[in-house]
């Protein structure tokens, strides 16, 4: 390492995994979430029932041109680069914050400013978890660069003894835009209050400046609530809903806190315990309210994970703790504590290695399809290409799937044609779809993943079912699920799938 420097070895490293995700990108089909935000760019809208709508806004372009999933996935890729290129920068920026404000024994101690950005990006590419959005787009991968560069502006706020207009209009925009990508960045908005506050010698609440920013954001963030306001609010209900989970147990809060650990890597804690410890000292009010930027988020999600939550969550926090992660584990490298950095390192890397090779491997064969998550990934471009098949031969109204985390991939996959989820839980697919029409006649996709009875009999769903065919799925040898479809006719009215 000694003939390149930090920063050419930060780059070198940002671009291997790079060319990692763009590999994995062009071997395995859309994921379920994926899948249902490529359709968002199908079907452009001011918002939807999940989520903001910036992460189909984004994937527009690509969508109106290509159904190709590895090209569809450079957007990610890029924002997954774009995202550790601001670690590195928020790492030098906190660096030579703490140099300006401290002197003597401390800011000797500290290493290099490029060695601390190479050990925060270093961090973020060990991280399993963050490999995962750097594939498939998810609004995380969006909010990740977001907070980010509202940390850097945090920074320059602390830094300089004002703000001009421009870089209020940009802390505006960048607010804006996180807001159009999850509603959960009024965590992040949070913690840049939090900053403000701290700084009690910089008066910003009658500024101008302040009052565009604002201003701004709230324009940005318009379709979103106008959008809700039409929809009689449904998508900020339903995220209260999902986030409040269900009932609260002890166990969940230490199974994510288990998973993240796991997912992020300990490299990450280990590295924020050296910089808590060492690395504070005479700006510690400013430092702390910096650290808002994972705080927040994190520990809010910590508190809703005891009713239910995903790992993924997490990951624009995680980010915003790299910088510090780094600069304490330079610091611990600069004092030869090497051995168990080096050790943590290649476990996680080794970890991100099994990992891609199970992916593409098609996973561990099994008789249940929880054992074998990556069979979920296998599949249903053909099964999707077969169903529409059918459905044109049949003269179906459309197709059915009999729960909604299995419709994205059919309609990404069978488009044109309409997909109704035979559920009474009200979703995306009812807007874009709508009702299925009485009488109608629709094939029924069932996948052994996820296999439910024919939704026939009684004074609801249809008729009768008969089925057409059936195909399996295999890779390198082994059976990864099987798809069964069968003609539906005479839908009689609403069902109930569990």
């Amino acid at each position: 390492m000694r003939h390149q420097s930090p920063s050419s070895w930060a780059a070198i490293c940002i671009c291997i995994a790079a060319l990692v995700h763009f590999a994995l990108g062009f071997s395995i089909e859309f994921s379920v979430d994926e899948a249902h935000y490529a359709l968002y760019a199908q079907h452009l809208a001011w918002s939807y029932f999940d989520h903001p709508p910036l992460v189909g806004w984004i994937q527009w372009p690509l969508v109106a041109l290509t159904s190709s999933e590895g090209l569809i996935r450079l957007i990610p890729e890029l924002l997954w680069v774009i995202s550790c290129l601001l670690v590195y920068q928020v790492t030098l920026e906190i660096h030579r914050f703490i140099q300006g404000r401290n002197s003597g024994y401390l800011t000797s101690a500290l290493p290099s400013t490029n060695t601390c950005g190479l050990m925060a990006v270093l961090t973020m590419i060990a991280a399993p978890m963050p490999h995962v959005l750097a594939i498939g787009l998810l609004p995380d991968t969006l909010l990740a660069p977001l907070s980010l560069g509202l940390m850097l502006m945090a920074l320059r706020w602390l830094i300089q003894d004002h703000f001009t207009m421009g870089d209020w209009l940009l802390t505006g925009l960048l607010l804006g835009l996180a807001g159009l990508s999850k509603y959960t960045a009024i965590f992040t908005a949070l913690a840049l209050l939090l900053v403000f506050v701290s700084a009690r010698r910089k008066p910003w609440i009658g500024k101008m400046g302040f009052w565009s920013a604002t201003l701004l954001a709230l324009v940005l963030i318009g379709p979103v609530l106008y959008w809700n306001w039409v929809n009689d609010w449904i998508s900020l209900k339903y995220q209260i809903a999902h986030g409040g989970g269900a009932e609260w147990v002890w166990r969940r809060l230490g199974a994510f806190l288990g998973i993240q650990i796991i997912v992020f890597g300990p490299l990450l804690v280990m590295g924020s315990y050296i910089f808590l410890k060492d690395c504070m000292h005479a700006t510690k009010l400013s430092l702390l309210s910096l650290l808002g930027f994972f705080f927040i988020p994190f520990i809010i999600f910590a508190s809703l994970s005891g009713g239910g939550g995903l790992p993924h969550w997490t990951t624009p926090a995680w980010f915003c703790l790299a910088p510090f992660a780094g600069i304490g584990l330079a610091k611990a490298w600069s004092v030869q504590n090497r051995s168990v950095i080096r050790a943590l390192f290649i476990f996680q890397i080794a970890l991100c290695i099994i990992g891609f090779g199970y992916v593409l491997s098609g996973g561990i064969s099994s008789a249940t399809i929880k054992s074998n998550p990556i069979a979920d990934l296998y599949g249903w471009k053909i099964a999707g290409q077969k169903a529409a098949e059918l459905t044109q031969a049949t003269k179906a109204n459309g197709i059915a799937v009999q729960n909604w985390t299995l419709g994205s991939r059919a309609a990404w996959y069978a488009k044109p044609i309409p997909v109704f989820v035979l559920d009474q839980r009200k979703d995306q697919f009812d807007l874009w779809f709508g009702q299925i029409p009485p009488g109608a006649n629709i094939l029924l996709m069932n996948w052994s993943g996820m296999a439910f009875p024919p939704p026939v009999g009684g004074k609801s769903a249809f008729e009768r079912c008969e089925p057409l065919d059936t195909l399996e799925i295999q890779r390198f040898g082994q059976v990864l699920s099987k798809f069964d479809f069968s003609l539906c006719s005479n839908w009689q009215g609403p069902t109930q799938a569990k």
